[in-house]
Parts: C-alpha cells; sequence; structure tokens
C-alpha cells in the first residue's frame, strides 16, 4: 500500500463528506448523483482492496449528515438506513442472489415501489395524534422539524382508531414538491429577481428546513408513505404490501404504483415499464426501490452498518439529450478556483428545463475536448447537476477553434494560476471581489456561523459600499452606515446584526469551518476542534501532529498548517478572536483534570439518551479530552455504553448483545472524575 493510496483514501472521504453536508444539510449539491456515486464506488474498492484502510467513521459505514445544529435533534428509536444501488440489471441479480443465500430460501415475493426524489421524514404517532416529525439526518439522529413538517396538508394529524395510551405509531415516508409547483415557484422568484431553485428535491427540503413555519406553508409541499418505523400497542401486519395497505387505511397518502411479484424477470419488466413513464408523473423519481415483503424474512436477512441488505434502489442510468454548446464562461469560487461552465441552448431533460451545466475544470474540457459550437450530449443523472458528457464530432462545424481559457480572473483580472499536475486553475489573488462575496457567503451559512439575512446580493452591496473586506469586517458593522445604502430597513438592519452578535457563541468547530480552509469541511473541522482547543495551538502544531488527527493525511495537514500560517488569514483570525469568537465557545467548553489527560487513551464509548447535566457534545468533548474515541455505534470494540434518558434501543440491545457495560449519568460523572473503568 502506497503513499498516494492513503492519500487517495482521505481525499475521497473528505469530498464525500462535504458532499453529504451539501445535500443533505445545505440542499446545495454540486456534483450529480452519477459523480456521487463514482466516489463512493471508488472508496469502497479501495476499503475492500485494503482493509487496514477501513475506519468506523468512513461514509461507506455512515448515512446521511450529521444534523446542523439548527433544529433540536432526534434520535431515532430504529436507525433511518439509507439504501444501497444498483445500477444495471447484473448488479440487481447480485443482489436477488445474495437475498435468496442470506434468507435460505429459493424464492422470494417482492414489494416494487418508485423512488421518490425528495426528503425523507420519520413521523410519530401518540395516541392517534400527530407528536412530531424529524429528518433522517444521520441516520441515527435527525433535525426536529415538528412545526414545518404539521403545515404539509397530505400528512394526516390524528389517525382514527388509535387513542389507546400504548399507541406508538412510526410512519416514515419522503416529503416532495409536485413538479409543477416547483416551476410555479421558479417563475415567481425570477420575477421578484430571486435566485431560481436547482430541482424539486432540494427545493423541497429547503422549504422544510425553514425555522419560520409560515414559510415552510406557504411552499405547496406534499407527501409519500413508504414504511412503518417504530410501532407499538398495535399487531405489526405480516409483510411489507400489508403495512402499506395499513397505512393507506389510515389516510396516508401511499404511490399507487407499488406492485409485488414473485420473480426477478417480473420486476426487471416493471423497471422497464416505470422508465418509459417516469416523465409523465408530476413528482420526481429517479429508480425503482426493491423490498422483500415478508417482514420476518426481512428481519433474518438483517442489515449492514448502513443499508438493509432486505432491499435495494435500483437507479435509473442518467437520461441524455443533445443541444449546442453556446459558449463556454467561468466562475470563482470561495477559495479561488476557476469553475468553467456551459452555457447551452435550453433542453429538457429529466423533466426539466437545462441552459447551463458545470464542466468543473480546465483538465475536463481538454480531456472531452469541448469546444463552444459543438454539438454535445448532456444529463442530469438523479435529476441534480447536469454535465456534458461529449461533443457529437460528426456534427461539429468545419474549423471550429479549441476553447482558449481565459488567462485572467473575470473578477479582478489578475493572472490566473495553475499548480504542477493539479487541473484546477485558481485567482490566486485573496481580495478578488468574487473570492470575496463567495467566502462571506460561505461564512454566513447554516454550514458555518449561520448568519441569516446576509444574501450573496445583500453581501455583495456591503462589498460594494466598502463596509467588507473580509469575514472579520462582520462583527464591525456599523448600523447607521447600512442605513444610508437603499434596500437595508432599520428591522432588518437589526436583525441582521443581532444575529452576527448571537453568531460569536458558535462552536470552535463552526468558526473552522467558516474560515474556508482548503479541504477543511464540518467533519476535519470537527476532529481538528476536538483536538486543539484555541487558535494558537492550531498556530503552534506541525504538519506531522497535525497528520495524528484520525482523518487527516497528508495533504490536508499541509493546507491547514500553510493557512495559519498565512499573514493575511493570521490578521482576520486576531480580528475575529477580539470579536469574541472561538473564545466563548472554549470557555463555555467542559474542563477535565488535567492530571487525567490521556488516560482513557485507546477506549471507546459511545453516547446516547439524553443527560441531566450534560449536553451530548459536552459529553463527547468530555471523554475525548481524556483521551478517549467517540463513536456513533456500538460494536465488539466500544468499552463502555453511556445511556441517559431514552436512550437508543439499538445501542442498548447491541451493548447487552456484546456484553459491554451499559453506564448511567453517575456512572459517567465517576469516570471523568477519575478516570477508573470499575464499572
Amino acid at each position: 500500500m502506497t503513499n498516494e493510496i492513503v492519500a487517495r483514501v482521505q481525499e475521497l472521504r473528505a469530498a464525500i463528506a462535504e458532499h453529504n453536508e451539501r445535500y443533505y444539510n445545505l440542499d446545495a449539491p454540486v456534483v450529480s448523483d452519477a459523480q456521487y456515486d463514482d466516489l463512493v464506488i471508488e472508496l469502497r474498492e479501495l476499503e475492500e482492496k485494503y482493509p487496514d484502510l477501513k475506519t468506523p467513521d468512513s461514509p461507506t459505514f455512515t448515512v446521511g449528515a450529521t444534523p446542523t445544529g439548527q433544529f433540536q435533534t432526534v434520535e431515532h428509536r430504529i436507525p433511518m438506513m439509507s439504501l444501497d444501488n444498483a445500477f444495471n440489471k447484473t448488479e440487481l441479480l447480485n443482489w436477488h442472489d445474495r437475498v435468496l443465500r442470506f434468507g435460505e430460501i429459493s424464492q422470494v415475493e417482492l414489494n416494487l415501489e418508485l423512488k421518490i426524489d425528495g426528503l425523507a421524514i420519520s413521523l410519530l404517532y401518540v395516541n392517534g395524534k400527530y407528536f412530531r416529525g424529524a429528518t433522517r439526518g444521520n441516520g441515527r439522529v435527525g433535525e426536529d422539524v415538528t412545526s414545518n413538517v404539521k403545515t404539509v396538508k397530505a400528512i394526516p394529524k390524528k389517525l382514527e382508531g388509535l387513542t389507546d395510551f400504548a399507541n406508538e405509531v412510526e410512519v416514515r415516508g419522503e416529503i416532495y414538491l409536485p413538479i409543477q409547483a416547483f416551476e410555479d415557484i421558479n417563475i415567481q422568484r425570477e420575477a421578484d429577481g430571486l435566485p431560481l431553485f436547482a430541482n424539486p428535491r432540494n427545493s423541497a427540503a429547503g422549504s422544510l428546513r425553514q425555522k419560520n413555519p409560515k414559510i415552510t406553508a406557504s411552499r405547496p409541499l406534499s407527501f409519500w408513505s413508504y414504511q412503518l418505523g417504530h410501532v407499538s400497542g398495535i399487531e405489526m401486519p405480516k409483510s411489507h404490501s400489508e403495512s402499506l395497505d395499513w397505512l393507506e387505511s389510515k389516510g396516508f397518502p401511499v404511490e399507487r404504483h407499488r406492485k409485488v411479484v414473485r420473480t426477478i424477470d417480473e420486476a426487471l419488466a416493471y423497471i422497464g415499464e416505470i422508465e418509459k413513464k417516469r416523465h409523465d408523473l408530476n413528482f420526481e423519481i429517479d429508480g425503482v426501490v426493491l423490498k422483500v415483503n415478508d417482514l420476518e424474512l426481512q428481519n433474518k436477512i438483517g442489515a449492514t452498518s448502513h443499508a438493509p441488505r432486505w432491499a435495494i434502489a435500483y437507479k435509473f442510468p442518467p437520461e441524455e439529450r443533445q443541444t449546442l454548446l453556446k459558449e463556454i464562461k467561468v466562475s470563482v469560487g470561495k477559495t479561488g478556483r476557476i469553475t468553467p461552465f456551459a452555457q447551452l441552448d435550453p433542453v429538457r431533460v429529466s423533466g426539466s428545463l437545462v441552459s447551463k451545466a458545470s464542466l468543473h475544470n480546465y483538465g475536463q474540457i481538454v480531456e472531452k475536448d469541448l469546444r463552444p459550437g459543438d454539438t454535445v450530449i448532456i444529463r442530469k443523472a438523479g435529476d441534480v447537476i447536469p454535465e456534458v458528457v461529449k461533443p457529437i464530432l460528426e456534427l461539429r462545424p468545419k474549423g471550429l477553434k479549441a476553447f482558449d481559457f481565459p488567462k485572467f480572473c473575470p473578477s479582478c483580472q489578475s493572472e490566473l494560476v495553475r499548480f504542477q499536475d493539479v487541473a484546477d486553475i485558481y485567482c490566486p489573488n485573496s481580495k478578488c471581489p468574487d473570492q470575496l462575496i463567495q467566502r462571506l457567503a460561505y461564512f454566513c451559512s447554516r454550514t458555518a456561523l449561520d448568519i441569516e439575512g446576509l444574501s450573496e446580493k445583500r453581501l455583495e452591496i456591503l462589498i460594494e459600499n466598502h463596509l467588507l473586506n473580509d469575514v472579520a469586517d462582520l462583527y464591525s458593522l456599523d448600523s447607521e452606515k447600512i442605513k444610508q445604502i437603499r434596500g437595508f430597513g432599520d428591522k432588518g438592519i437589526t436583525t441582521i446584526l443581532d444575529l452576527i452578535e448571537k453568531s460569536k457563541s458558535s462552536p470552535f468547530s463552526r468558526v473552522l469551518v467558516g474560515l474556508t480552509i482548503p479541504h477543511v469541511g464540518p467533519v476535519v473541522a470537527g476532529s481538528v476542534a476536538a483536538r486543539y482547543k484555541t487558535f494558537e495551538e492550531i498556530m503552534a502544531a506541525t504538519i506531522e501532529e497535525l497528520q495524528e488527527i484520525d482523518g487527516i493525511g497528508e495533504i490536508v495537514a499541509e493546507s491547514i498548517f500553510k493557512f495559519f500560517r498565512n499573514e493575511g488569514n493570521v490578521d482576520v483570525i486576531e480580528r475575529l478572536k477580539l470579536a469574541g469568537l472561538g473564545v466563548m465557545a472554549i470557555e463555555d467548553a467542559p474542563i477535565v483534570d488535567p492530571s487525567l489527560a490521556g488516560v482513557l487513551e485507546g477506549k471507546t464509548f459511545v453516547v446516547t439518551g439524553t443527560l441531566d447535566k450534560y449536553k451530548r457534545e459536552e459529553a463527547e468533548s468530555l471523554l475525548i479530552a481524556l483521551g478517549a474515541k467517540v463513536t456513533s455505534s456500538v460494536s465488539k470494540n466500544t468499552t463502555a455504553l453511556i445511556a441517559g434518558a431514552k436512550p437508543g434501543a439499538s445501542k442498548i440491545s447491541g451493548a447487552e448483545k456484546h456484553g459491554i457495560p451499559i453506564v448511567d449519568e453517575s456512572g459517567f460523572e465517576a469516570l471523568i472524575s477519575t478516570g477508573n473503568l470499575d464499572f
């Protein structure tokens, strides 16, 4: 195993984690489903080939993304797992063979459903009344969006016949935005001068994550139910199809194209029929889900760490269309990376009109030999991000010139640079206006400091009026000067400044995310913040010391090292410190006895349920401060399970199965005050 392989695995994990964050939490993906799937497949293949590189927190073993903190969290009693994918007939047949083998059977009945491209949601009903709505999150913990879900008219608020105090019913499904509603919203946004939504899935997810439920209520969201989760006080149906019948009888909408088949050939025929009519539907789908129908057999077949073995999603191949590549333009990102994109003759692909497609980098243009004036094939895998597949050379006009990549930044006119052996091209000017807008927008995003109200347009206006030159300037904004700018009212200014003030108490990891350090997203930032509690500690760290942190390799460590030695960055950090960032979060952090530092080195803990005196993050930070490793799932290598009130049932059963000690809050306090493992 070479250093290049290790570096590639780390690079893939960082990229997948970043894409998960953009897809699940920001509702703003920048790659197509197909490109994302390729990254996961490559990582999984490398981990299979080199088992020593496997880690429990790898994206191949986890689901979704960690909740942003914007909403209260909810621990799912039964994990909301993701589905493995099949992309062709061979992969589907292989899955079917595995089902027969694990089930020790010769034939299996399958339930087929459309794979709705929306936002997975868990609905809990207590005594027959709607009680709570939660997103999938990372599969273990989701976000509490109860008030927002309540505005979705298709979701019943009361279930007839379930009034006994013992009744608890969890219903899982997909919240989506109908295609016509999506198009109507974009027409209105265009008229209002607002940026258009990318696609129905992200529009639905963004609508549901609004802090103000009235905004959610203004969007015509709908819902399809597809599964029963945790239930008590009622008799569970024997099959999945019967459970869908039961849901329908209680007023839940269930998609009408569902079908039960007895052979894999029948399933393949059904998939072919649905693929032909997918664009006749008024909602987006990107495939068909196949599930073993017998629920008892589902339990026997079991699951991996992230997906059930008894179900799989057959993903439709990307739909391709041809159109004219009118022009190649470039945009400037927050790190100065120059991203080319194609201006196309509008064409309908996968149910929506496409006029622009990302080209990713200069190397892709050269490799595909794309030229303005070409007729090109485009596709939109997963109905998310359009991409140019290739030019149709037979239709290329004679004498068409190759694209001449610009030598100067379109924003600041600085000469562009290309680093050796890297396909990307950068603007080296850290004061470039477009870079600054993107950095500020990212700093204010939900992933970082969560300062609502400062859109790219507003940030651009503040920059043009010389009120912002970097992210630290946000904390010295003068309300009187802002009032002089057209479009900023007193109430809006007060709200923005209050949110800026509130952001000063953000966790240290969020501040690190907001600094836009190359290769450092939420996952890496969290790992760094767990190791180093202050800016000064990070600045003093060597590349070798940074590499000692789980998940950080040479490339990421070198990037962090260089960032904290750049004079301009150091100046910004000093002014952020003066404003109070990275200080309040540190002072409020749990403190352990210095003499116990490292006492739990080599030990692994899992925290579940609600503790009286500590937030879960605080409990985990205390364990980490003592040298322990904290994971999200119980395994045979877990040292102990710290369990508060209402612990996760799967974690308790996992601990009991492996004979792992279950420690209550008093035991936890004894542990962190003494380091004693005598449970």
